[in-house]
């Protein structure tokens, strides 16, 4: 008897980019079996935030807290005044509130925003927006290290979990040494999936299967330019030494 196969698929930072998102979904073709998680940082930059969260719900998609939706939050806070909108908006929220129809839409967003999850285990992999702060015990970790960090946990010599990998958006892989425009960044114990679908230097948005590691990418600006490929053609290792010697690199927030 046939048996069928059960992919887990890990989606990288949207940013707003609905209409290549759903060319990515169509290219993936999730079947009921198949569980779909997303990284975080839906939101901002692009022109459709409002629309990718409405298609994630819809869905019932896992989707993890990024430093996007974490800004979100903090401009519009459920008592109080906030100093962070400025901020939030210059940092792309300005598209995102361009997005929603009306204030009843946006407020029904935040809601769910707030019940999403840092970081979720797999088992063989542990998903999160950003990574780890090496220094600090999983328990002592919270949204600033989980949503924020980056040259530290990147810079590591040896694996924060022993039985893990660790899969993260958050950092434009192109963003660290030795990484072209489109491919994925590997380091000690981790695995970089945020290849800039909102950068003009990349557009590609990526998905990657961790069952049958298959990565599958959609440039938002041209959805003609689609393609599939083995993991191992698109991967590149990073040297934490290159990070951590202080080398230039693009930082992008």
């Amino acid at each position: 008897m046939a048996t069928s196969h059960r992919r887990r698929i890990i989606i990288g930072d949207v940013h707003g980019h609905y209409d290549g998102l759903v060319a990515l979904l169509d290219q993936i073709a999730p079947g009921g079996d198949d569980q779909v998680y997303f990284l975080g940082d839906l939101i901002d930059r692009g022109p459709r935030s409002a629309d990718v969260i409405d298609l994630v719900r819809f869905h019932h998609f896992y989707c993890l807290l990024g430093n996007h939706e974490q800004m979100l939050l903090q401009s519009f806070p459920k008592a109080g005044h906030s100093n962070s909108l400025q901020s939030w908006l210059h940092s792309g929220g300005n598209n995102t509130i361009a997005s929603y129809r009306d204030w009843d839409q946006l407020l029904e967003h935040l809601e769910w925003i707030r019940e999403l999850p840092l970081y979720k285990d797999l088992g063989d992999a542990w998903l999160v927006h950003a990574g780890l702060n090496p220094n600090m015990p999983l328990s002592m970790q919270t949204a600033n290290e989980l949503c924020w960090v980056r040259d530290e946990f990147h810079s590591i010599r040896e694996p924060y979990f022993l039985d893990k990998l660790v899969i993260t958006g958050h950092t434009i892989t192109f963003t660290l040494p030795g990484v072209a425009p489109g491919e994925l960044a590997q380091g000690k114990g981790w695995l970089d999936i945020d290849t800039g679908a909102y950068h003009p230097r990349s557009g590609w948005l990526t998905a990657i299967d961790i069952d049958e590691w298959k990565v599958y990418q959609v440039n938002v600006f041209d959805l003609k330019q689609q393609r599939v490929l083995p993991f191992d053609e698109v991967v590149t290792k990073v040297n934490p030494q290159s990070i951590s010697s202080g080398l230039p690199h693009i930082v992008s927030h």
